[in-house]
């Protein structure tokens, strides 16, 4: 699957510079545009991918390993980098902005920009056990019937 207007895309085919970190045969690291803090990098499937629903698994696990890997070397790479993020944003509700699977890598130090706001109160074990009773159901329509 491939998509013309897509910029992750054109930066894959060589069309649009990049800051290439890393590539292999299944995907390509770069340079964020718009960088969080500096080395914010993103790892992108080199197939387009719009979400997690169309990624293939072991292209996902090459994206997870790769970032695993940038982000150990962010910490090596004398950039100011005191911790790391790993974020997926998979949908607009989610905060997609490029509909092109993509994993962001950014390198964290106190008092940086970077926020996430939500009410982090602790839920009753009841809605704990009704949330993970659905996500079992998803898994068991993920597999399909059992013989």
């Amino acid at each position: 699957m491939t998509d013309d207007g897509c910029v992750f895309c054109s930066i894959v085919r060589g069309r649009t510079d990049a800051s290439v970190v890393h590539e292999d045969e299944s995907v390509l690291a770069f340079m964020d545009l718009q960088p969080v803090n500096p080395g914010h990098l993103l790892v992108v499937p080199k197939v387009h991918a719009v979400g997690l629903e169309d990624l293939e698994p072991d292209v996902g696990a090459q994206v997870w390993k790769v970032a695993h890997r940038l982000g150990r070397a962010m910490r090596r790479s004398g950039l100011r980098c005191e911790g790391v993020n790993l974020f997926l944003a998979d949908g607009e509700a989610a905060f997609q902005e490029v509909f092109h699977v993509h994993l962001h890598i950014f390198p964290r130090f106190a008092g940086d920009p970077f926020r996430i706001q939500a009410d982090w109160h602790a839920h009753e074990r009841g809605q704990l056990d009704r949330s993970a009773a659905a996500v079992r159901r998803g898994l068991a329509a993920l597999d399909g019937p059992q013989p």
